[in-house]
């Protein structure tokens, strides 16, 4: 696990009529503050990343479809500075992925339907607090080594 996310279960309430799905509440212990909430899709096999906040945390739950949400850590003071993480987030595992500042984070709806993930993030966002990279750029032309593609294990 990289130093500082966190993965957090969450409840899922289901009865006759559909189900409620909690995500995050104020007095939950892992609860920063509120800067705002917004929903993204993607679409099966599309990749949404990299990228990473100067000083936002990101509290990612799916609600539809499957993810696979990728980390990276290059922080140069973490104990997990250079590792990888892979989680996969869906109703299936349902579950807040908490992700600190400075984490590179990305998604790839995995699947046959499209995503969508619910972000409720720590601070409102602003365009000069966020920093992208291309998720098929080389390690040698400083990207992330890491590669997308489906691995048969």
């Amino acid at each position: 696990m990289i130093d500082g996310v966190k993965l957090v279960p969450l409840r899922q309430i289901p009865d006759d009529r559909g189900k409620i799905m909690h995500m995050l509440r104020c007095d939950s212990p892992h609860f920063q503050r509120f800067g705002e909430i917004y929903f993204s899709t993607v679409y099966p096999g599309v990749v949404k990343g990299w990228h990473r906040h100067k000083v936002m945390t990101l509290n990612y739950a799916v609600v539809v479809g499957t993810i696979k949400l990728v980390l990276h850590d290059d922080r140069p003071e973490s104990g997990t500075r250079g590792e990888l993480q892979e989680i996969y987030l869906g109703p299936d595992s349902y579950q807040l992925a908490i992700v600190p500042p400075l984490v590179w984070n990305g998604f790839m709806g995995v699947g046959t339907d499209m995503a969508i993930v619910a972000n409720c993030a720590t601070h409102a966002h602003e365009k000069d607090e966020i920093e992208r990279l291309d998720p098929l750029l080389s390690p040698e032309r400083g990207g992330i080594a890491y590669s997308w593609g489906v691995r048969h294990r």
